[in-house]
């Protein structure tokens, strides 16, 4: 076995939204996309039997551990979920209901709509390799989020709103915000905590994408196996006030549902948990004596048009293909019901949901029309799609649903790192079909926007819209959004922003559907759904 901090093989340079796939879990961007490729299943033990305090918690992971695992540019299900064991930013945030705690920080600022925010570092706070935690690893890793001249997907959550960080003494730092942003408290999760006398080295970020990874969370990195395994050790310089519970845990990548079902069920079983439980498999599980619980969020189903090309330049065209789906038959057939048809880009459970001016029902006469208006007939799609399960299930009903209208359609499922390496490539293409979660990075409906549209965001780069007059007003005004302090008006125009998305529908949802994971309530305790890929297990324990 390699460890973590010994070279480890070169992967294939993608830029960084690649290493990422996801397209989903967040999923979803290239390397900023959500992670899923599929990998071989793992036979790796690393011990530790099933019996004793000292046993090895086993998950299993339905996305790729081949992703990017620089915190600062990830948006890789696996990835992402592992950096929340292994670093901490000076705030975090629960998993779940996503409320901000103190992390590295010894509390969260009192007043959130205050323009500086003063944070003292956690007496104590060690990295993995024994040095001390400073204000200066602090200034380090913002000054890298908020350089101009580095690309990062951290850069988006943060520069709209943040000016500089300064530190203040060793164990001090103070963030200058250029408005009042309330929300930003809950972004600080976003900026992990990373070493300077480890990334500052030449190569490091390099490195820190393959799997190099120096924290001071709970966990340390102790063994990556890229499309194989990750394992993880407690870290017994951990003082903070999430503290491990768990002496080892092995991660299995398991992109294939049936052996990824396999390991966690039956007599034989090789894992406690597990996460992208197939929705065929509930019952089968729960019989088994497996608790299996849901979460309802932005996770989703989106089509994503190249508008360089035609006919996808005209928004008729494009609504038409929305319009054409029957998205009801989707989620009975394919979500066996653990999903809605999307009412607009935010799903439906997101505090600021309103449904959109434009909803997408069923109406296939429409979608003729529509087509006939743009004077397009005898249309061809080929849809290059991931190969993430349930998005596989997914794909026929569009097929079916396009056919009908007239438009001969062909499906191409690949791993999500080939989907997005030729995105990144700059490949021509007609519409990419993806999953996609920006709950990952929080609940704001800010942030979730940003995500996806933005001038400079390489989703829209993929669609070739950043151009586009409609496309640079919208992002005029969600920038006027962003720096509204009334919070009722800053939900309006916000709104007005995602009814724009949903009428143009150059990257836009058709199903959100709810995100399973499965456990053995006899082995462990604490466990809660998540509803963005992934799992945390920094409350969990052994039952």
């Amino acid at each position: 076995m390699r460890d973590a901090t010994d070279d480890v093989p070169t992967l294939h340079r993608r830029s960084f939204l690649k290493h990422t796939g996801a397209l989903g879990a967040a999923a979803a961007v290239s390397a900023s996309l959500s992670a899923c490729s599929a990998g071989p299943e793992s036979t790796i033990d690393i011990g530790g039997g099933r019996q004793g305090p000292n046993r090895t918690l086993t998950a299993v992971i339905g996305y790729g551990n081949d992703g990017n695992w620089d915190p600062t540019q990830t948006a890789s299900a696996f990835c992402m979920a592992g950096n929340n064991h292994l670093y901490e930013g000076l705030l975090d945030t629960d998993p779940v209901s996503r409320e901000p705690y103190a992390a590295l920080a010894t509390r969260v600022p009192a007043d959130p709509n205050s323009t500086t925010w003063r944070f003292t570092l956690r007496p104590g706070a060690t990295f993995h390799d024994g040095r001390p935690v400073t204000a200066d690893d602090v200034v380090f890793v913002f000054d890298r989020i908020l350089d101009p001249d580095t690309q990062t997907l951290a850069k988006g959550f943060f520069a709209p709103w943040l000016k500089q960080v300064d530190r203040i003494d060793a164990r001090t730092v103070e963030l200058v915000l250029k408005f009042p942003f309330p929300e930003g408290l809950a972004r600080l999760t976003l900026a992990k905590v990373m070493p300077e006398h480890v990334y500052s080295r030449p190569g490091a970020w390099d490195e820190a994408i393959k799997g190099l990874a120096v924290g001071s969370g709970p966990y340390r990195l102790s063994a990556h196996h890229p499309k194989s395994n990750t394992t993880f050790e407690a870290f017994d310089g951990y003082n903070g006030p999430r503290p491990p519970a768990f002496r080892k845990m092995n991660w299995l990548t398991i992109v294939d549902a049936a052996p990824r079902v396999a390991r966690i069920s039956g007599a034989a079983a090789g894992a406690q948990l597990a996460d992208n439980i197939p929705y065929a498999d509930i019952a089968h599980l729960e019989s088994g004596g497996l608790t299996v619980a849901g979460g309802h969020g932005m996770n989703n189903l989106f089509l994503m048009f190249n508008t360089g090309r035609a006919p996808f330049d005209d928004v008729r065209v494009r609504q038409a293909l929305h319009y054409a789906i029957d998205t009801e038959k989707m989620v009975e057939v394919a979500l066996k019901g653990h999903g809605r048809p999307a009412t607009s880009f935010l799903d439906e459970s997101n505090p600021a949901h309103r449904r959109a001016q434009t909803v997408y029902g069923h109406d296939p006469d429409r979608a003729r029309s529509l087509l006939k208006q743009a004077g397009v007939s005898g249309l061809e799609i080929d849809i290059l799609a991931v190969n993430v399960s349930w998005i596989v299930d997914c794909l026929p009903t569009v097929k079916s649903s396009w056919d009908a209208i007239g438009v001969r359609t062909t499906l191409s499922p690949q791993e999500t790192t080939a989907v997005f390496t030729k995105m990144d490539q700059k490949r021509d293409y007609q519409v990419v079909a993806a999953a996609s979660n920006p709950n990952q990075f929080g609940l704001d409906a800010d942030l979730i926007m940003r995500y996806n549209h933005g001038p400079e965001n390489l989703w829209m780069g993929y669609a070739r819209w950043a151009g586009d007059p409609v496309a640079r007003q919208l992002f005029r005004d969600m920038d006027r959004a962003t720096r509204e302090p009334d919070p009722a008006r800053k939900r309006a125009m916000i709104q007005d922003c995602v009814d724009v998305v949903a009428e143009q529908a150059v990257l836009y949802p058709v199903v959100h559907n709810e995100l399973m994971t499965a456990w053995d309530p006899g082995e462990l305790a604490g466990i809660r759904a998540q509803p963005y890929p992934g799992i945390n297990v920094l409350q969990a324990k052994w039952a």
